[in-house]
């Protein structure tokens, strides 16, 4: 239970500094783009700010996903 509480710690602190450092990096991004939702389209957003986002969050859920192998 220690181990895993670890790894979720060090996952979510680890995403979250790069994170941050992703908005000190796209403050001067001047290509924009929209992403397209199921519904409706979003605002004007940095491309390096999506791929970031995206990149981010497939490193969390393969963080957590990881977790879940070692249960078994």
């Amino acid at each position: 239970m220690y181990l895993v509480t670890k790894k979720l710690i060090f996952a979510a602190s680890f995403n979250t500094c790069l994170f941050l450092v992703l908005f000190l990096a796209v403050q001067n991004s001047s290509n924009k783009s929209k992403v397209n939702l199921f519904f409706d389209d979003s605002v004007d957003l940095p491309i390096g700010f999506i791929v970031g986002t995206s990149f981010i969050s497939g490193s969390l859920l393969g963080s957590l996903i990881f977790l879940n192998i070692d249960r078994k």
